[in-house]
């Protein structure tokens, strides 16, 4: 059996590993699932400690070894005769060594088996010619919210470190006799009296339920598991993972730990989903329900958005189609008669109550290509295309065009847009209902064309005819949005199908009346903003008197449900459109509270508009203007550390957002760059976001969310999916389309400077600048030396026999 990659990463004080129960072996808990970081420097003391909160039940909970050798003493790693160095690491599992004395080894194995529990093993071995005697301790620091710190006790006769925090009372077990201490820090002591050569083994575990002797028995009862047997097992899932090896240790590193950290994501199932599901981030802090149902998670664990669901396939497929198609299952399992399918399906049972972005069948056959299943794609395929069907619907097309529109800017990835969002003093808050997007259109470009490639495999033709027609009209939508004066496509209005400019109309405090007497050339749709004076409740109605697009005059009422409310300030976004407005009555506003009307602008740009890259839409020469002109200008796209949510950010300092590179849409917009073939720009971008990696790995030894597009810091979330490195979009660069056990396609060379190897169950793809080099697990090799694309299979004894 193959062995999990070995590595020797040195002793780095930034450098964390979040440590969490495999939803691959099962025992996570979704409502209670304890999370653990191992902080290799740092702390009060200085020590090689794991540590959590109990997702705030805790203010601190920390494990850590302490080494006596006579008089000397031990404790901060960075004091080690040689400091640790990681060699495997895994979701729910870590192995290290180092030598807090000269000729003193320790090993140490980390190994979450269930959300309740951590253990570890600690071996010594006294490498020296003499004898020896050292003392060990496993200290147990618990800084509680609300209970005992951790302290020496004794459970039906064995002595422990127990304490309380919170609802949970958690113990500490240590194997081969040890004694309680509490001298300086409570521990468990062995004295170890070693010949030459001796080793020692010893397991802990670290257990927290509700009940004191409910923790001491699910401790004692890991520490008795057949410790070898369960390391087996975490070997056996974490063996078929992609490994890359490259000229830069740091960059393959960075991808291992991607793979970990996703596979780190998932949890469940639970009765409301059929499959494991996903968070957004997994860190100490969280993972603990107050309410026990998982209700009151925030957004980071209240589902599996479906962008997110896409990046995440791209970063583990090929290796976890189980996993991926259990996501897609997820999904499918919340379609309703119409064929909505909800966004964001949630372990605890929750809905959003809105559409699946467009990402489902294109999720469907990417799973296929990883692993040809046809029986999976005949059992997908009608829900996929009812669903695809759902997006025309008078809901989602509400001009009734055949063009859909987005429900809600989260659903679209676009909640840092300054377009969209209504929670910013920059942003202008648009309903996004009232727009048409590029974006949208290309993701359901790009649905057909999947789902076209399922019919074709499945040799279905019900729908193919449908679809086609459904993709020519998005097609030229696009298009029609484009603009040369720009080299970009824009937003349009939903219903005027224009793309306006921004203008002042008219502002008041209080109740009244804006007198507007206003003629338009083209028409405009309202904005409103509302800045209220103090932090009671207003209940805003608002009357527009005008004339339609037709001419015919109308009052349109706004009432207070339309309005959005964010710290005080409130805005809405007109449903219908005017070629003239008279006055806007505004009422239920104290005397002090700001109005301010404004026409909608829809001529703000940002990274979703470079989509249709992604989708093929645009003609060679059009995808070359947006590339050359747009993409890789650096006064607009084209920044140190990746393409930013906006070229044209607001100028206020706290504007995030829309400074920074969301590695899932660099990942589209690469995708996109690979297949119009404008390879060099893709290899010189994906530099750009591994520079922006590397840099927080270095400083804070983690993933961020996201990234400054011009300095490379990262904010947001830790080992966050969304800052992970896309590394599907690394394999498409380097010409690796579809990779499996027995098969493989390539097209083009490795652009890369150095030489690239990936290691995927055997099989070895060795890319060079002019070559490729497929070796398969018996041995059989391949060399590819024309660009291609080639499908490299091996070849059977049934297929050479015959």
């Amino acid at each position: 059996m193959e062995a999990m990659r070995a590595w020797n990463i040195p002793f780095d004080p930034h450098l964390t590993f979040i440590l969490a129960a495999d939803a691959r072996l099962g025992g996570t808990d979704y409502c209670d699932d304890q999370i653990w970081e191992l902080a290799m420097a740092g702390g009060d003391p200085p020590a090689l400690a794991v540590q959590t909160t109990f997702g705030l039940r805790a203010y601190k909970v920390r494990l850590f070894p302490r080494f006596f050798a006579g008089d000397e003493e031990r404790i901060d790693p960075a004091e080690f005769a040689s400091p640790p160095v990681v060699h495997q690491f895994a979701p729910n599992f870590l192995r290290l060594s180092c030598r807090p004395f000269e000729d003193i080894d320790v090993h140490m194995e980390y190994w979450v088996p269930q959300s309740q529990v951590l253990a570890g093993r600690i071996r010594v071995t006294n490498r020296s010619t003499e004898p020896t005697s050292l003392r060990l301790e496993w200290i147990g620091q618990l800084t509680p919210t609300e209970g005992e710190r951790m302290a020496p006790a004794e459970i039906k006769a064995a002595p422990v470190l127990a304490g309380s925090s919170g609802s949970l009372q958690p113990v500490v077990f240590l194997s081969g006799g040890p004694q309680a201490d509490s001298s300086s820090y409570p521990a468990l002591r062995l004295n170890l009296d070693m010949a030459p050569q001796e080793q020692r083994q010893f397991t802990w575990v670290h257990a927290a339920l509700p009940e004191r002797e409910a923790s001491f028995d699910l401790a004692r009862s890991t520490a008795a598991r057949n410790w070898e047997a369960e390391c087996a097992r975490v070997e056996m899932f974490n063996t078929g993972q992609v490994e890359i090896y490259t000229g830069n240790p740091d960059w393959d590193l960075a991808f291992a730990l991607a793979q970990k950290t996703a596979y780190g994501l998932f949890a469940g199932p639970t009765e409301h989903l059929p499959a494991p599901s996903f968070v957004l981030s997994r860190l100490p802090d969280q993972g603990f329900s107050l309410r026990g149902n998982g209700s009151d998670y925030n957004f980071l664990w209240s589902g599996q958005p479906s962008l997110e669901a896409y990046y995440l396939a791209s970063l583990l497929l090929p290796a976890a189609t189980g996993l991926i198609k259990g996501i897609l299952r997820n999904f499918l399992s919340t379609q309703d008669e119409s064929g909505m399918v909800d966004w964001k399906p949630s372990l605890s049972g929750q809905t959003s109550r809105v559409m699946a972005a467009p990402v489902l069948a294109s999720l469907a056959w990417q799973i296929h290509l990883a692993d040809p299943d046809r029986e999976f794609l005949s059992g997908v395929f009608p829900a996929l295309l009812k669903f695809l069907f759902a997006w025309f619907s008078p809901e989602h097309d509400q001009d009734g065009d055949g063009i859909p529109e987005w429900d809600n800017p989260m659903q679209a990835g676009l909640e840092d847009i300054p377009t969209f969002t209504h929670w910013n003093e920059w942003s202008q808050g648009i309903d996004i209902g009232t727009t048409e997007s590029p974006a949208l259109c290309a993701f359901l470009v790009k649905e057909c064309e999947s789902l076209l490639n399922i019919a074709a495999e499945l040799g279905q033709e019900e729908g193919v005819a449908e679809i086609q027609e459904i993709a020519a009209r998005l097609r030229a939508a696009v298009e029609e949005t484009w603009q040369e004066e720009t080299f970009s496509y824009h937003y349009r209005d939903r219903d005027t199908h224009l793309t306006p400019q921004s203008e002042f109309l008219g502002q008041r405090a209080g109740p009244g009346t804006i007198s507007l007497h206003r003629q338009f050339d083209r028409p405009v749709r309202l904005q409103c903003h509302i800045r209220t004076s103090g932090e009671s409740t207003r209940r805003p109605q608002i009357f527009v008197h005008g004339s339609s697009a037709s001419g015919s005059h109308r009052v349109e009422r706004i009432t207070e449900e339309r309005f959005k409310w964010y710290l005080g300030v409130g805005s809405f976004t007109g449903d219908r459109v005017y070629t003239a407005i008279e006055e806007v009555e505004i009422q239920g506003l104290d005397p002090a509270d700001q109005i301010t009307l404004t026409s909608v602008g829809l001529d703000g740009q940002d990274h979703s508009l470079l989509l249709p890259l992604w989708a093929g839409i645009p003609s060679a020469g059009r995808a070359r203007e947006l590339v050359e002109r747009t993409i890789c200008d650096p006064l607009r796209y084209w920044h140190p550390y990746g393409i930013p949510a906006c070229p044209y950010p607001p100028p206020q300092p706290e504007a995030l957002g829309p400074r920074s590179v969301s590695m899932l849409w660099n990942s589209l917009i690469g995708e996109g760059l690979v297949r119009y073939g404008f390879r060099d720009e893709a290899v010189e971008l994906f530099n750009r976001l591994m520079a922006a990696v590397l840099q927080n790995i270095k400083q804070e030894g983690s993933f961020r969310r996201l990234y400054h597009a011009d300095r490379g810091e990262g904010y947001g979330e830790r080992s966050a999916l969304h800052g992970l490195p896309p590394l599907g979009l690394f394999l498409q660069i380097l010409g690796i389309q579809q990779l499996a056990p027995n098969r493989v396609q390539v097209c083009g060379f490795n652009p890369f400077p150095w030489p690239v190897t990936v290691k995927y169950r055997g099989m070895t793809v060795l890319c060079q600048k002019e070559k490729t080099m497929v070796i398969f697990p018996d041995g059989q090799t391949a060399v590819v030396r024309d660009p291609g694309p080639h499908v490299v299979t091996l070849e059977t004894e049934a297929a050479a026999g015959g």
